[in-house]
């Protein structure tokens, strides 16, 4: 083991043994003054309770009552930063890949999916728009998603659909549940609907 070592270590050393090519890193990134904390009242959670097969459609999908929760952001100063999430249930989405999906059964049946939205926000004790962009913040539409397939901030109302710095944020957090038709479903045990995302602040 020594000599190999040795060997390779003057043959390191050996001027002109090989030729050197080199390639350069650079590390970058910036550090905000301040932060923020993201809450969901509830503790975040939805509970759609127990249904039976009876009670979903056979024909088509069946749409749960949307849920409801406060969503607010509190910055120890005016911040810019945006939001998504992470679909933790990737893959089981069975309505629209951009929604989230609530799961499989025993048989890898997709039950579903949920979409998020985020309705009448204020911003500083102002209205604003909630603003998404599906390719990395180069553009903005006034839009209510949230999901994992945009970036969403918020803009003043009147001004362009660019984000804000902002301190505090409130605004209805709701989310709409549908589950596939029942003939889709292989439903002989009870099916747990397993929903679970990620919501991530980044700076801007």
């Amino acid at each position: 083991m020594n000599r190999t070592v040795a060997a390779l270590l003057l043959a390191a050393c050996a001027p002109g043994a090989f030729a050197a090519s080199n390639a350069d890193l650079s590390v970058s990134g910036s550090i905000t003054p301040s932060s923020c904390e993201p809450t969901l009242s509830n503790g975040g959670v939805i509970d759609h309770g127990k249904m039976t097969a009876k009670d979903l459609q056979p024909a088509k999908p069946t749409l749960l009552d949307p849920a409801e929760m406060r969503f607010e952001v509190h910055c120890e100063g005016e911040t810019f930063f945006t939001l998504t999430t992470v679909d933790n249930r990737a893959g089981t989405s069975a309505i629209n890949p951009a929604l989230h999906g609530l799961g499989t059964t025993a048989e890898d049946e997709k039950l579903g999916s949920v979409a998020f939205t985020l309705f009448d926000p204020v911003a500083d004790n102002n209205p604003v728009n909630v603003i998404s962009s599906r390719n990395g913040g180069g553009n903005w539409s006034v839009s209510p998603y949230l999901g994992h397939e945009a970036l969403t901030s918020f803009a003043a109302i009147g001004g362009p659909n660019t984000p804000i710095a902002l301190k505090d944020l409130s605004a209805r957090f709701r989310a709409f549940t549908i589950i596939v038709k029942s003939t889709d479903l292989t439903l002989l045990d009870e099916v747990p609907i397993d929903g679970q995302a990620t919501l991530q602040l980044k700076y801007w």
